[in-house]
């Protein structure tokens, strides 16, 4: 029974980092769709007037597009996780109704697959939070501009691009890569569905094994 709850902990986690890896997915595909390939993160730009004479902000000029690398590499981090979370919920639950007597080595393998995970999302996020807070204080010019960064994504920067959904977009994106789902797993688990793992309980200045092997 034990076994059992601790297999169905596993699997829900993995379906948790599933989802969030799909809500991080879709919404950074209609972001580049939107913006033609072009990389709203880190963009730099500057608002101008449509008449010199007049000190009055009428147009967004992009300077120079954010590098092409910083959202491919946010969405690529996105689909791995999503298609790891898939893969080990799968296998989760196929060892669930099935039981599987695992080894250390498929465990030692799935803690190093998975902190490999947590360091390419941990980039992602750092990638997206930084990128996207430099774009918003572009096209805000850091607050001065009467707008704020969701109201300015319903008005037409006349970029060539659809810029009507941008803020709403990455703000999804976001909820993705805070999620603990990989990290806790990369912590907690004794690796793959079935792997065997020891647990070590100290006793005096020194620990002992408790028991047999315990599946994970």
């Amino acid at each position: 029974m034990a076994l059992n709850n601790f297999l169905f902990a596993q699997c829900v986690c993995y379906f948790l980092a599933f989802l969030f890896s799909f809500v991080a997915v879709v919404p950074l595909s209609e972001n580049g769709h939107d913006f033609r390939g072009r990389c709203l993160l880190f963009t730099e730009g500057m608002w101008l007037s449509d008449n010199l004479t007049v000190r009055e902000r009428a147009r967004f000029t992009v300077q120079e597009w954010g590098p092409p690398a910083a959202c491919r590499f946010s969405l690529l981090a996105s689909l791995l996780s999503l298609l790891l979370a898939a893969a080990h919920a799968w296998r989760t639950l196929f060892f669930l109704c099935k039981g599987h007597e695992g080894s250390f080595f498929y465990a030692f393998l799935n803690l190093l697959v998975s902190a490999f995970v947590v360091f390419l999302v941990f980039i992602a996020s750092t990638i997206v939070s930084v990128g996207f807070t430099m774009w918003c204080d572009t096209i805000t010019e850091k607050g001065t501009v009467p707008h704020s960064c969701e109201e300015l994504q319903a008005i037409d920067l006349k970029l060539n691009v659809n810029n009507s959904a941008f803020y709403d977009q990455f703000a999804i994106t976001q909820v993705h890569f805070p999620t603990p789902d990989w990290p806790l797993k990369a912590l907690v688990g004794c690796g793959w569905p079935g792997d065997s793992c020891h647990i070590w309980e100290p006793s005096g200045s020194a620990g002992h094994r408790v028991g047999p092997e315990v599946l994970c």
